[in-house]
C-alpha cells in the first residue's frame, strides 16, 4: 500500500465548488483574498459563510449596532462579489459572542451537507497567540463540521445527505503547506479589502498593503511565480488521531 497521499496536503486549485468561512465580514479577503480570486477565476462556484453580524466591529464614531451590521452585511456582499463569490450565507450571531463549538459545527455541517463543497476555508484556529474568541471558535467548529459531516445522522437530527469535502485550508496560519500563485489577483484582494469601510481607512490599507507584499513575495520563494498566499491543507484523514498532521 502506498501510504504516501497520508502525508501530502489534498489539492484544492480544481475543486468546483468551495465554501469560504470567515467570522466577520472581511476575514476572508484579508485572509485569502487573492485564493479566492485564482480560484473564481478557474471556474469555481464560490461560497461565503459570515459567521457573526459584526456589530462591534466599528473602528470610527459609535455607531447604532443594528446599522453596523447591515452595513457589514452590504460589504461582505460587495467584497466578495469583487473577487467572485456568488452564493452568500449569513448565520448574523452576535459579534464577540461566540462560545459552544458543538452548536456552531452543527450549523456549519448543515450547510456543508447542503451545498456540498469540495474544500472549505476558515482562519487557523491553531495559530499562535490569536486572541480573537470568534476566530478560534469558527475555525475549530469548521474542522468539527469537517470531518463530521459524512456521518449519516450529523448533525443530529439532520434531514441531509452525508457529505465529505475533500479538502479544508486554513488561513491566517504560521504553518502554510500550500502556496498559491496570487500573482494575477493580488490587486482584486486588495480591491476588495477597500469595500470595508467600515472596517480599513486609507492608513490602514496601505500598511495592510505593504506587509501583504512583503508576506506574498516569501511565500513565492522557491517557486516560479512573485506573490503566494499560504494555507495550511488537510484531508479528513489528517484531523483526527493523526500525530503527524503538524508535519503535512
Amino acid at each position: 500500500m502506498d501510504v504516501s497521499a497520508f502525508f501530502t496536503p489534498p489539492e484544492i486549485l480544481n475543486a468546483k465548488r468551495a465554501l469560504c468561512i470567515q467570522p466577520h465580514a472581511d476575514d476572508n479577503e484579508i485572509g485569502m483574498g487573492g485564493t479566492i480570486a485564482a480560484l473564481a477565476a478557474k471556474g469555481c462556484e464560490i461560497h461565503y459563510l459570515t459567521v457573526t453580524n459584526g456589530d462591534l466591529g466599528c473602528q470610527g464614531a459609535p455607531m447604532d449596532p443594528a446599522q453596523l451590521a447591515s452595513l457589514r452585511r452590504e460589504e461582505a456582499m460587495a467584497a466578495g462579489k469583487t473577487l467572485g463569490a456568488t452564493q452568500f450565507h449569513f448565520f448574523d450571531l452576535p459579534d464577540g459572542s461566540l462560545e459552544s463549538i458543538p452548536v456552531l459545527a452543527g450549523r456549519i455541517g448543515e450547510l456543508v451537507r447542503t451545498i456540498r463543497p469540495d474544500v472549505v476555508f476558515c482562519p487557523d484556529p491553531w495559530a499562535r497567540y490569536e486572541a480573537h474568541q470568534d476566530h478560534i471558535v469558527t475555525g475549530k467548529a469548521t474542522a468539527q463540521a469537517f470531518i463530521s459531516t459524512a456521518l449519516a445522522q450529523y448533525p443530529r437530527g439532520t434531514q441531509t445527505q452525508p457529505w465529505q469535502p475533500s479538502a479544508i485550508g486554513f488561513y491566517f496560519t504560521q504553518e502554510p503547506n500550500t502556496v498559491v500563485d496570487v500573482s494575477d489577483t493580488f490587486e482584486k484582494k486588495f480591491a476588495a479589502m477597500a469595500l470595508h469601510h467600515t472596517q480599513l481607512n486609507e492608513e490602514m490599507l496601505g500598511l495592510y498593503r505593504v506587509y501583504f507584499t512583503m508576506q506574498a513575495q516569501q511565500r513565492a520563494q522557491g517557486h516560479d511565480f512573485a506573490l503566494g498566499e499560504g494555507l495550511k491543507v488537510l484531508g479528513p484523514l489528517h484531523m483526527h488521531c493523526f500525530t503527524e498532521a503538524p508535519q503535512i
